[in-house]
């Protein structure tokens, strides 16, 4: 597995690496001061897996940088590392296409947890978000009122496809991911939506508002 830090403080970048390769785990990881150096990474990188992203960083927001990933290269997930435990960051992170969001609070443990289920196609919210246990304040968009699902751009783009009727190969093709991965995101957004099926998920996703 190949990990890409970025963060602006090295001290930051060095403890997270050394705490992710304890105990002889085998993770390569690569490392980045700035936004404009991850993108050069991300580009020299071909098998990059995953990226840690912290929201503060120097001559860019964090939140814009996850933007920026995705329009590089579409099928490289992100989990955001931050300082931040304010659920309105949270929302947005996910809203902005991040598939992970770890407070810097947290422990290692925790951590390597969400990497592995954002690597297989899931997502990772912390608790601090799911609240009571339920997951319904997650799944509400900064930018959207209470009754209004959150899901991920990603995931916004699958409904949108399953909405044109294609299915999850082509959707897989089109978007530049596994048909694994598209069926992760189409088990999330039927959660999200609380629904059973692809027809009700586009009912559900036209009458909020998100296709």
């Amino acid at each position: 597995m190949k990990i890409l830090i970025v963060d602006d403080h090295s001290v930051v970048r060095e403890g997270i690496a050394a705490l992710l390769q304890r105990d002889g785990v085998d993770i390569a990881i690569l490392q980045s001061g700035s936004a404009a150096e991850a993108f050069e990474l991300i580009h020299a990188h071909a098998d990059i897996d995953i990226v840690v992203l912290d929201l503060m960083l120097s001559g860019v927001v964090g939140l814009d940088a996850i933007t920026q990933f995705a329009e590089i290269r579409p099928t490289l997930p992100v989990i955001v590392l931050s300082s931040s435990e304010d659920p309105r960051d949270v929302r947005e992170a996910f809203a902005r296409g991040a598939l992970g969001y770890v407070p810097k609070s947290s422990s290692r443990q925790v951590l390597l947890s969400a990497i592995e289920l954002v690597l297989h196609g899931d997502l990772y919210v912390p608790k601090l978000v799911l609240g009571n246990g339920s997951s319904e304040r997650f799944v509400r968009s900064a930018s959207q009122d209470e009754n209004t699902p959150l899901l991920t751009q990603r995931q916004i783009e699958v409904l949108r496809r399953i909405g044109e009727g294609q299915p999850n190969k082509k959707i897989a093709a089109g978007l530049e991911l596994s048909e694994k991965t598209v069926k992760a995101h189409i088990t999330a957004i039927f959660k999200a939506l609380k629904v059973m099926n692809r027809t009700q998920a586009v009912a559900a996703g036209r009458k909020a508002g998100l296709i």
